[in-house]
């Protein structure tokens, strides 16, 4: 086991965490969208007033909202708002099928939901079912000034809005924005750390989707101890924002960590290598958090090829393992390029918001995964156990720290399957991946739990395999990873269809459009392949890691 000791944390939530920073550095800018800059001072003076407009539309303490937005300054303005009434912000990817946002909806029995109106259609009607009251639409400029705005809308057909009636229950969020909040109760409640601000959706070591819920204490202790860890500066430098909101790596590391020391957030709405790098360069961004194949990738790029690259003093890579090789890479390209800084991997999961462990800023290991930031324990537990398993053994990667959620939301049974209570009388984390520990550094080597990550994003087979199993051709279908030059992995579905289906292209077209109507665009298969047979183990259970090596024959008895 390895601990890492504790440090003074403040004992605030996400917005008393904003108000005291606006309070030390007001004029210090808070984030910068599209060239567009917005200060402490006035970060915090659209965060209260978007607070009482919400609490007009009947927001209150506890109540769900669904946020599902990109990188914009309506979902950086929404998720600290919603703190200050003591309402929990549900961070959906804008890109969620028309079956996922309704499931996100029920599920947290979220009564209001903030989105794009490019996705407005994507939500169900007012009234549909009990408790969904209001849908708030907006375009990713109606927080610019009226001329950016504008401009922007001629470059980005995306930006605009869906023009006419949108619907019983549904309000522009320019409309809202003007109404008169006047006679709005300015007293606001008092809101702990302890209470949940967030709900993340995962599939968890089941494949299903569900409600990580993490309360401000969450957020604090993964911000302050990163920070502490890891070496990040301060006041006065730039994080870019590329990571989506709707993740806990990003929300946390690329918006609530600057946030807590008066960083500026550098907001990416759309992502694209190009974009990416020129970004890099043009604002000289001093931190950065991404996945692997991004770094791979940014080291061939054309606009970072021949850039001067001192100004970078963080780079923070998760969502995915790094190889020694690809690291060492992306090291050398770095210190070519005038940066004394080299990669910090992490290791983290959504039930444990983001990263609780990171190379720490005095020594790194090959291979490592880092140690406990600040607050945090590990442990390696020997596999279907809570016993504890030597040093250098593999087992079952555990947490013990207060960003460990509070559970998923609505779910005790699940949330009881992996929050644990050891014989030390704590509650363990069982991340459902594997590794070791060694001389005081941890090691990730694979997953336990059946997962897929492609660019950055986690996908879970069973999740797939069970929408595949409800299209009236197949028969039965086994999901997998496999490698992707583009992607790092790409999603890969074998499909035995029913008798007398045709193997043809009509065929294939009608399950992707059903898999297309029920899932995120990022989680859909890339690849069909159809057989006659899926190969079984000795146990009978589909042999999905052959599937995996392209190997179609079962095992022999």
């Amino acid at each position: 086991m390895i601990t890492s000791d504790p440090i003074d944390l403040p004992d605030l939530s996400a917005y008393e965490i904003l108000k005291e920073t606006a309070g030390k550095y007001p004029n210090n800018i808070a984030y910068e969208y599209l060239g567009y800059k917005v200060n402490y001072r006035k970060f915090l003076s659209q965060v209260d007033d978007l607070s009482l407009r919400l609490r007009k539309m009947g927001v209150y303490r506890g109540d769900r909202v669904i946020v599902c937005l990109p990188n914009c300054p309506q979902s950086l303005v929404s998720f600290y708002a919603l703190s200050r009434l003591g309402a929990i912000a549900v961070m959906v990817h804008p890109l969620s099928s028309k079956n996922e946002i309704e499931y996100y909806i029920k599920d947290s029995q979220s009564k209001m939901a903030i989105t794009l109106g490019l996705f407005a259609e994507n939500f169900p009607k007012i009234g549909s079912f009990e408790g969904f009251q209001t849908l708030i639409v907006t375009s990713p400029v109606d927080m610019m000034p009226y001329i950016s705005a504008r401009l922007a809308e001629l470059v980005n057909k995306d930006a605009r809005m869906p023009k006419g009636h949108l619907g019983f229950g549904t309000i522009r969020w320019t409309k809202m924005m003007k109404d008169d909040i006047s006679h709005v109760p300015k007293d606001m409640p008092h809101v702990t750390a302890d209470e949940p601000v967030s709900i993340l959706y995962t599939g968890g070591t089941t494949g299903v989707n569900k409600g990580a819920v993490h309360s401000s204490r969450s957020f604090n202790s993964t911000s302050w101890g990163m920070i502490e860890l890891s070496g990040v500066l301060g006041e006065g430098t730039t994080m870019l924002a590329e990571m989506p909101m709707f993740h806990g790596f990003g929300l946390c590391t690329c918006v609530y960590l600057p946030v807590c020391i008066g960083l500026r957030i550098i907001l990416m709405p759309t992502f694209t290598l190009d974009s990416l790098c020129k970004m890099i360069v043009k604002k000289k961004i001093n931190y950065m958090a991404g996945v692997p194949t991004m770094y791979e990738k940014m080291i061939d790029n054309k606009y970072l090829v021949n850039a001067d690259l001192s100004f970078l003093k963080g780079m923070y890579c998760g969502g995915d393992s790094m190889s020694i090789e690809s690291k060492a890479r992306v090291d050398e390209f770095l210190a070519k390029h005038g940066s004394e800084r080299r990669i910090k991997i992490g290791f983290g999961c959504t039930e444990c918001l983001a990263a609780t462990a990171i190379t720490p800023k005095f020594d790194e290991r090959p291979g490592s995964i880092g140690v406990p930031i600040p607050g945090f324990s590990y442990m390696i537990a020997k596999i279907g156990t809570t016993e504890e398993a030597p040093d250098g053994e593999d087992g079952e990667i555990c947490i013990c720290g207060p960003s460990v959620m509070d559970g998923y939301y609505g779910r005790p049974e699940e949330t009881s399957d992996v929050l644990i209570k050891h014989e030390d009388g704590k509650i363990w984390l069982h991340t459902g991946d594997a590794g070791y520990i060694d001389d005081g550094f941890i090691y990730f080597k694979n997953r336990i739990k059946r997962m897929i990550v492609t660019s950055g994003y986690n996908v879970y087979p069973s999740q797939i395999e069970e929408i595949l199993s409800r299209h009236p051709a197949v028969d039965i279908s086994c999901v997998v990873g496999v490698p992707d030059p583009k992607r790092g992995s790409k999603v890969k579905a074998y499909v035995v269809l029913k008798e007398g289906v045709p193997k043809d292209d009509a065929t294939q077209n009608s399950i992707k459009a059903f898999v297309k109507e029920n899932i995120a665009a990022y989680a859909k298969p890339r690849e069909y392949v159809f057989v006659d047979s899926l190969p079984r183990t000795k146990l009978k259970k589909i042999d999905y890691r052959k599937l995996e090596k392209g190997i179609l024959t079962e095992d022999e008895e």
